[in-house]
């Protein structure tokens, strides 16, 4: 009998411990990647990358602007949408000069890493700009 009352009382604490963990991970909902971000020594200290994102649930707004630091060249500005998947995001853009692309971001503690792939090219002068594995550092809004 004393065995039987603790095998129940055993397990009315697992299932509200697993509830409990269920519970907390439905409700911690999807990664947080709203925020300013950049890389001021783009290129190898030739450029600037400014990199926005705004979300709202598993939605996502991006935003982005390039240029060398020289005034040199193409200076693209972009923006786009994407879907928050667990810990990344994927997004489509559309660039000022005609460029279109997908990419996906990913949470690197307080910064990001975006890499970027041009589908569409109408201008190669901007291509410089996308590229892979990107880390940029939060410059903004938590």
């Amino acid at each position: 009998m004393k065995s039987q009352v603790f095998m129940q009382s055993w397990l009315c604490k697992s299932a509200v411990i697993l509830l409990a963990t269920i519970g907390t991970t439905l409700t911690a909902g999807p990664a947080k990647f709203d925020g300013e971000f950049a890389d001021k020594k783009f290129l190898n200290g030739q450029g600037v990358f400014e990199f926005s994102v705004h979300q709202s649930g598993n939605a996502l707004e991006i935003g982005f602007d390039a240029a060398y630091s020289d005034g040199h060249g193409a200076t693209p500005d972009a923006t786009g949408a994407g879907q928050v998947n667990g810990n990344t995001a994927h997004f489509t853009w559309k660039d000022s000069f005609g460029n279109t692309g997908t990419g996906t971001i990913s949470l690197a503690g307080d910064d990001i890493v975006v890499s970027m792939k041009a589908v569409h090219v109408a201008d190669p002068r901007c291509l410089a700009f996308y590229r892979q594995n990107m880390k940029l550092k939060r410059t903004g809004k938590k």
